[in-house]
């Protein structure tokens, strides 16, 4: 056939095209900043670095297909040199859509030097109606390193209408320091969730929660001024043995980030945060 059209052999099934993608980001310290020293990205996978005056470093994750659904894959792989500040966010919330093949897939490896700090800050992630998440997220510390982590999940968009009544959610975190596991969590939601979050045991019927984690040597220090910070928020945190953990439920999403952000602000001593985070 004219024009270089091909045409498909009788047949043959073409499955639905996938999204995938790998980002790696690594930092070093010299002359007393944050510098990059790993810069590497592929598929789906982009990664910006906003420009910094403070001696850190900010790695902006782009998922650029705009969410995910069953098959499709992300990888990121992040590492905080000894004596470095790196701090790593998403440029939006990342969306996962109803599934027809399987789970979506996000793993996250995260490495932290002597004396180093990284905060981890990804946007939140909304699951949709049927939708199918299996999520990793592991970090190996040094003994000297410091460690923040956010993860918050939005059942649908209130304010959009959008509800969750069925779908699957598993959320998998493992945190070492000198390779010793310190921290260690396993969230699993799957069939008929409008009716197990309904529960007074799980989430009331709110359809917006997250869980923060510190890990350092100011846990004990920080654990009041959290608490504060969270005032009249659906929350509750606790401290022992260097780690700092906290979970919040909300209503919606932007009540969520209303209690997020100020406690945020004390972990980060005062720090704002990235920019794609304002309200």
């Amino acid at each position: 056939m004219g024009g270089g059209m091909e045409l498909l052999t009788p047949g043959l099934t073409v499955g639905p095209q996938r999204t995938s993608g790998t980002g790696r980001v690594s930092a070093k310290s010299a002359g007393g900043k944050t510098r990059l020293d790993v810069f590497y990205q592929e598929g789906a996978a982009k990664i910006r670095i906003p420009e910094s005056f403070d001696g850190a470093m900010e790695a902006v994750l782009i998922n650029t297909s705009g969410g995910l659904t069953g098959g499709d894959r992300l990888q990121w792989e992040l590492e905080a040199g000894d004596g470095t500040a790196l701090t790593a966010t998403t440029q939006a919330c990342e969306k996962i859509y109803r599934s027809d093949s399987g789970p979506a897939a996000i793993d996250t490896e995260i490495r932290v030097g002597d004396n180093a700090r990284f905060d981890w800050l990804p946007q939140e992630t909304i699951l949709f109606d049927d939708a199918s998440l299996n999520r990793r997220l592991d970090v190996d510390l040094a003994e000297t390193a410091e460690f923040l982590a956010i993860e918050a999940v939005l059942l649908g968009r209130k304010a959009m209408g959008e509800a969750v009544r069925c779908g699957n959610f598993r959320d998998r975190w493992r945190v070492r320091r000198s390779g010793t596991l310190i921290h260690a969590e396993d969230v699993r939601m799957t069939g008929d969730i409008e009716n197990l979050v309904a529960q007074t045991a799980v989430l009331g019927g709110d359809v917006a929660f997250a869980t923060l984690l510190y890990c350092g040597p100011r846990a004990e220090a920080l654990m009041p001024k959290v608490r504060e910070a969270l005032g009249e928020a659906s929350a509750g945190a606790s401290e022992w043995n260097g780690k700092l953990v906290a979970r919040i439920v909300a209503a919606d999403g932007y009540s969520l980030r209303k209690s997020l952000i100020p406690a945020l602000k004390v972990l980060r001593d005062g720090q704002n945060l990235p920019k794609v985070w304002h309200l």
